[in-house]
């Protein structure tokens, strides 16, 4: 038996009310009508046709078995014909992962101007710094900041996020400000342990360059926590433009070294090779490309 072909015929004696008048649709005898139904029920473990009236009826199973089908079978027939046209609807749910601190601040404001776009998707935001398992938590699409180094994924280039030296007002009085990077050695500098060289901070200036190992007495895995420990004057840390913006507008804290340039971080968004054909991950990716305030490649 194929339980799909059973299902279509099912749903076209109940669409059509008798069996026969699906026979003379499909051209084929009554008797092979019934044999699919027969099989259907013996299939499902029970009868979805009431045989005891004269009229056809559906059993309760079977009136709940045929919104399913009508579901089911929609279904495959929407995907059918995508395959075949290339075409995915950009419509239904997507789910999207990224660092808490970008996440928050870079992705999120930008979900609502998406949605007028594509008013039919459905975005479920997870934030974590840690990068997820894509397939294991069935994300469709995961922003990554820095390189990407997991095997099997596909990574799209969104560019760059330029980053630079921040130190809080307070911290700078208490220490003086760094002039060069060698000076930093002098100072309590906060490492992002989630970068593979976060104890190396590197610059360059013209055609100098500087590799700098920095040193101090707290690290953090999280870009939040670095924020707040540099607020409240705990140290120096290098970090992404787009986590201190704010905080520079309003004073709380400055850049220095500007006239030195830190390495830049690569932004990508990565999927599964399973989800390289999803219109609406893909569409997202274009989207992102377009608002995002990264820095092209090489910049």
């Amino acid at each position: 038996m194929d339980l799909f072909d059973s299902m279509r015929i099912f749903v076209r004696v109940v669409e059509r009310g008798s069996f026969s008048a699906v026979a003379r649709e499909l051209n084929i005898g009554q008797p092979a009508v019934s044999k699919q139904v027969r099989a259907l029920e013996k299939y499902l473990g029970g009868p979805v046709f009431a045989r005891s009236t004269r009229h056809l009826a559906l059993t309760d199973q079977g009136q709940r078995f045929y919104g399913h089908c009508q579901e089911i079978l929609g279904h495959l027939e929407s995907a059918t014909r995508s395959f075949a046209s290339g075409q995915e609807q950009i419509a239904g749910p997507l789910r999207v992962a990224a660092p808490v601190s970008y996440g928050r601040l870079c992705i999120a404001p930008l979900i609502g101007i998406f949605l007028q776009r594509y008013p039919d998707v459905r975005i479920d935001l997870r934030l974590s710094d840690h990068n997820e398992d894509l397939l294991m938590e069935n994300i469709d699409l995961a922003i990554r900041i820095g390189v990407v180094k997991s095997e099997g994924l596909v990574a799209v280039s969104l560019g760059t996020s330029p980053r630079r030296v921040y130190a809080s007002p307070t911290y700078l009085q208490r220490h003086g400000v760094p002039l060069e990077p060698g000076e930093l050695a002098a100072h309590n500098c906060i490492g992002f342990t989630l970068l593979e060289h976060y104890d190396r901070w590197r610059f360059t200036q013209k055609a100098d360059e500087f590799d700098i190992p920095i040193t101090g007495n707290v690290t953090s895995n999280s870009s939040e926590a670095i924020r707040e420990m540099v607020l409240c004057g705990l140290g120096i840390s290098l970090s992404p433009q787009w986590l201190f913006e704010a905080d520079v507008e309003q004073g709380s804290v400055q850049s220095v070294l500007d006239n030195y340039l830190a390495a830049a971080l690569p932004v990508s968004a990565v999927f599964s090779r399973e989800r390289r054909h999803s219109a609406r991950a893909m569409a997202f990716i274009g989207f992102l490309r377009e608002h995002l305030q990264v820095f092209p490649d090489g910049a």
